[in-house]
């Protein structure tokens, strides 16, 4: 089974989820599409388990985290390295804990996101919303920001800064009487970087919580 998952994540990683088949995986490992199912019985479970295998590494390497005198500091860790293994991989956001059956890493990663949020006392509700907001950003923001670049940045036929400055010529002929909003954080989008744009959001999540975590004491 781990040479099965290591294989698919590979093939996954290199080229997405539509080049992952049976056919192809069976090549990879040099047998035939029958030994394949002796592992899993379809595609979608093949799916589960490869995103479950990729949070493995995940969980070993925000152990860390846990024992950190900061719950917040903590969830800023966890939150981080959650992110940097799913912006590299679009597929995964798809298959976060869809199925827990074949994922128990994916529940036990949200039960530890969850125990630092339980740190903060707060009420059963705003820890489930808490938790919710911390996944919800940080796998929803790494699978916008891990999109595929459009072809033409693909080929190589523009590059990404030529790329984005079409949208910021646009918005720069924009009336800023009509659009204030761009024009005031055109310049940020010009030159911004995307690992910063979400560490910057992360960090505005969690201080709400913890200025909320303030108020319950």
């Amino acid at each position: 089974m781990e040479a099965v998952l290591t294989e698919a994540v590979r093939l996954l990683d290199e080229s997405g989820e539509p080049a992952l088949t049976f056919r192809a995986l069976a090549a990879r490992l040099g047998g035939g599409v029958g030994s394949i199912y002796w592992y899993v019985e379809s595609k979608d479970e093949l799916l589960d388990r490869a995103a479950d295998h990729v949070l493995a590494t995940v969980l070993e390497d925000t152990e860390r985290f846990v024992d950190a005198d900061d719950p917040i500091d903590a969830l800023r860790g966890i939150g981080v390295t959650l992110y940097d293994a799913a912006v590299v991989r679009p597929w995964l956001g798809n298959y976060f804990m869809r199925n827990t059956e074949f994922q128990p890493n994916s529940l036990l990663l949200y039960e530890r996101i969850g125990g630092q949020i339980l740190r903060l006392h707060l009420t059963a509700r705003e820890t489930f919303h808490a938790a919710s907001a911390v996944v919800g950003f940080v796998i929803g923001l790494a699978a916008d920001m891990g999109q595929d670049p459009p072809q033409e940045v693909v080929s190589g036929e523009v590059g990404r800064d030529e790329y984005l400055a079409r949208f910021v010529a646009q918005w720069r002929s924009l009336d800023p009487t009509a659009y204030p909003f761009l024009h005031t954080i055109i310049d940020e989008f010009e030159g911004h970087d995307d690992a910063d744009q979400f560490r910057a959001g992360f960090d505005l999540l969690l201080d709400g919580l913890r200025r909320q975590a303030a108020r319950e004491r």
